[in-house]
């Protein structure tokens, strides 16, 4: 369980101007919070180009995720758990695809 001070991710914007905009919108509901380009991308070459982070204290998390879904903003900082059978049928799609091309590149020769 994290320290109630500790930054903790409550949702990602696709840039700076989308980053700021959660963020500033937890701000006018009282919830501290700043943005931080995401890991991965933090490239000073791209400005305010790709993602960002919006982070909270740990303490004002579950306040912030309640006013982001208010927000229609959906606010998981938590990835969504992926469903194994559409994880399955997109494997199964897919090695029948590559099937289907050796056997016609097989036909073909």
């Amino acid at each position: 369980m994290p320290d109630a001070d500790e930054l903790v991710c409550v949702a990602t914007g696709r840039n700076q101007a989308e980053a700021d905009f959660i963020a500033n919108l937890l701000r006018a509901e009282g919830v501290p919070s700043l943005q931080r380009r995401t890991r991965g991308f933090d490239v000073p070459d791209m400005l305010a180009a790709g993602p960002r982070d919006v982070l909270v204290p740990a303490g004002a998390a579950t306040a912030a995720r309640e006013i982001l879904l208010q927000q229609g903003l959906g606010g998981s900082g938590v990835p969504q758990p992926v469903d194994p059978r559409r994880v399955a049928a997109g494997l199964l799609a897919a090695v029948a695809a590559v099937a289907l091309i050796v056997w016609l590149g097989a036909a073909l020769a």
